[in-house]
């Protein structure tokens, strides 16, 4: 027995090394998704976006520009500018509506849909091929019964802003 282990001690000592090998390397991925050459694009201005949608929630615009904002300086490394930057995004809120979507048998709402729609101008300086202008659109839904728009007004404006402004850095950094 005592000349298997000496015979194995070099094939376990080849293990042991791969062993640690194995445990101190990492691959990581990051799925923020940014395809940015910073070499060449090292800014980006976003311009506030104006509420010009015909039902008025007065947070509504200093919290899509805030937010748009706060996913490109913190998933990537642009330097964030007033104007002038090797990007740029501008546009306005276009759309916040309200929808009945299903009814209560003395016809009132008993769910209702309130949709955000923005209208999005996208410019690469270092770039012009990716220019674009496109509209974006969340939604979301209550219940009439047991809650009042302004209830949930806050949180479902909040969720909505969230999925449109992901929408816009998949659009212009991460080329999804």
């Amino acid at each position: 027995m005592k000349n298997t282990f000496k015979n194995n001690i070099p094939y376990l000592l080849i293990f042991a090394l791969i062993a640690l090998t194995a445990v101190s390397c990492s691959i990581s991925y990051k799925f923020n998704g940014s395809s940015i050459d910073y070499s060449k694009t090292k800014t980006i201005s976003i311009s506030d976006f104006p509420n010009t949608a015909e039902l008025i929630y007065p947070p509504l615009s200093a919290a899509f520009s805030e937010g748009l904002r706060d996913v490109y300086s913190k998933q990537t490394r642009l330097q964030l500018l007033k104007k002038g930057g090797d990007m740029h995004l501008e546009g306005e809120i276009v759309g916040y509506q309200l929808t009945p979507m299903s009814v209560t048998a003395d016809s009132y709402a008993s769910e209702t849909k309130l949709t955000m729609t923005v209208k999005v101008r996208f410019t690469n300086n270092k770039n012009p091929d990716d220019d674009f202008e496109k509209s974006y659109s969340a939604f979301q839904t209550f219940d009439n019964t047991k809650n009042m728009l302004q209830d949930v007004q806050e949180q479902l404006m909040t969720t909505m802003v969230a999925d449109i402004t992901d929408q816009i850095y998949n659009d212009t950094v991460a080329k999804w």
